[in-house]
């Protein structure tokens, strides 16, 4: 199966850039839609973005669209998310996961990493 595992979480201001990474090892990784996805403390697992397999579709939750960009590299096997203009909401642990389809439906995604903690601050 696919292992999945996040890096480049951390501390940043309010205002500040953050870019995630998601590397992934196990068969066929450019076959799988990825997403991002987010859990503040006491809240529900949201959705962030996604693309597809090969990079060429995208989706955007409303939280995301227009700071966060998603992007993918096959051959390096990492799906990336840069993150600008961050803001004290913003403050969760990301995850990322591996779908067949491109989705924004959590329950589509089969594997999903640890998770890496975004903390900004005001």
């Amino acid at each position: 199966q696919v292992h999945l595992v996040e890096s480049g979480g951390g501390l940043v201001q309010a205002g500040g850039s953050l870019r995630l990474s998601c590397a992934a090892s196990g068969p066929s990784f450019d076959s799988y839609a990825m997403g991002w996805f987010r859990q503040a403390p006491g809240k529900a697992r949201e959705f962030v973005t996604a693309i597809s397999w090969n990079g060429a579709a995208t989706y955007y939750g409303d939280s995301g669209e227009g700071r966060f960009l998603i992007s993918r590299d096959n051959a390096k096997n990492t799906v990336y998310l840069q993150m600008n203009s961050l803001k004290p909401e913003d403050t969760a642990i990301y995850y990322c996961a591996a779908s067949q389809t491109l989705d924004y439906s959590e329950s589509e995604y089969v594997y999903w990493g640890q998770g890496t903690q975004v903390t900004v601050s005001s």
